[in-house]
């Protein structure tokens, strides 16, 4: 082989190797980030539905501090950043301040507020959903009718908003897919909503049945 090819031959592997470790350094700097990332927001999200604001708000921020150490590999290493185990961490972490708003009938933030990119955040916006049928499936369990068609209405929205994003699975990260999974969640959850009401109507009329008896 000519010196010269083997020269640069090993001048490309060289640098190769630089680059593949600064990646791989990030990688193993990132993966606890974002399992950390997505611990604090599913109990963050478990702590909303019990009520716990206030520990909800403390998880969220230590959820918010964590991406922000992230925030270096978005310049260095953009492909650890975009990676899907990052972006699964924003995704969840998006899911747990839209449901926190939701729920508390706060003020829903907007990705730039989270510092969130567009595909994360509005797969973040569909598992909201999900959560959102917990909630009134836990009303429904208390006899407590207050919120249901309110969260329902907010169910409904965020579909419709959804569907309307029509672009490639690898331009959204598969939010189409996300979205017609949550399809099924909202007509289920229509359905235990609607059946729920009637019955309650039912009990309601026979109780005023008795009453009115001598």
């Amino acid at each position: 082989m000519p010196s010269s090819y083997e020269s640069a031959l090993a001048d490309v592997v060289s640098k190769a190797i630089e680059r593949l470790t600064v990646r791989n350094r990030s990688r193993e700097q990132a993966l606890p980030i974002s399992r950390e990332v997505i611990r604090f927001s599913a109990n963050a999200i478990r702590a909303v539905h019990r009520g716990n604001l206030e520990e909800a708000d403390r998880l969220i921020a230590q959820g918010r501090a964590r991406l922000e150490d992230a925030e270096t590999f978005r310049k260095d290493t953009p492909e650890i950043y975009f990676a899907p185990f990052m972006s699964d961490a924003r995704k969840e972490f998006a899911e747990a301040n839209v449901t926190y708003a939701v729920i508390s009938g706060g003020a829903i933030p907007q990705p730039e507020d989270l510092g969130i990119d567009p595909p994360a955040y509005l797969n973040g916006l569909a598992e909201v959903i999900g959560e959102l049928r917990r909630y009134i499936l836990d009303s429904l369990r208390r006899d407590s009718f207050d919120r249901c068609q309110e969260l329902m209405d907010v169910m409904d929205e965020i579909y419709s908003l959804l569907v309307t994003v029509d672009f490639p699975e690898g331009v959204t990260a598969g939010l189409r897919h996300s979205t017609d999974m949550m399809r099924g969640v909202l007509e289920r959850t229509r359905g235990d909503l609607t059946m729920a009401l009637r019955q309650h109507k039912l009990e309601l009329r026979m109780a005023e049945w008795q009453e009115s008896q001598p």
